[in-house]
């Protein structure tokens, strides 16, 4: 019970941060830009991709082909790379649904911290927090780094999304370890 309890709350403590991150604190925002020249682009986009909503890769390249790498090599050479999120028009924004779902997520690795966290024998107040820390500097790079390395994250962006997440576990942490103790057998 108490590794529900904790999980809860420290999830409410992670969703509290993440909050603040990004309404509060620049976090959000860093390592995005503008668009020059919007309007164009974004008439472009929809002329082509009209109302399919996904995720696009460009130049695209068969990865199943025999030359792939070769291909990716002789477009990279000519053509501008990179990611797009894309949504037609009439899209909605953030909404109740996307809150819901991000704290949920929070509260669920919430709950596998503190029970990782009940598994050890840590006594110490500060250990335990720690221990819930590192493991939210794990998650905080799995992700975040392999994007910034594959796919060309904003190194400013990357630095950002890790420590907002790094933080959100240690905020986490410091609620869960005063509800999980030391486990005694």
């Amino acid at each position: 019970m108490r590794i529900i309890i904790a999980g809860v709350v420290g999830g409410i403590a992670m969703f509290i941060w993440t909050s603040l991150a990004h309404i509060a604190l620049p976090l959000g925002q860093v390592g995005f830009s503008q668009i020059p020249n919007e309007a164009p682009v974004l008439s472009a986009m929809q002329q082509s991709i009209g109302s399919r909503s996904g995720l696009y890769f460009f130049p695209w390249t068969d990865m199943k082909a025999n030359d792939a790498m070769a291909q990716v090599e002789a477009k990279m050479k000519v053509n501008p790379s990179g990611i797009l999120i894309y949504h037609p028009p009439g899209a909605s924004g953030m909404t109740a649904k996307m809150l819901i779902v991000e704290f949920v997520k929070e509260v669920a690795v919430s709950m596998i911290a503190a029970f990782l966290l009940a598994q050890t024998i840590l006594i110490s107040y500060t250990a335990r927090a720690g221990f819930v820390g590192l493991t939210g500097l794990a998650a905080g790079l799995t992700t975040n780094v392999s994007y910034w390395n594959w796919y060309g994250f904003p190194t400013d962006y990357t630095a950002a999304y890790a420590a907002t997440d790094i933080i959100g576990y240690v905020v986490a942490g410091l609620a869960i370890a005063a509800i999980v103790r030391r486990r005694t057998t």
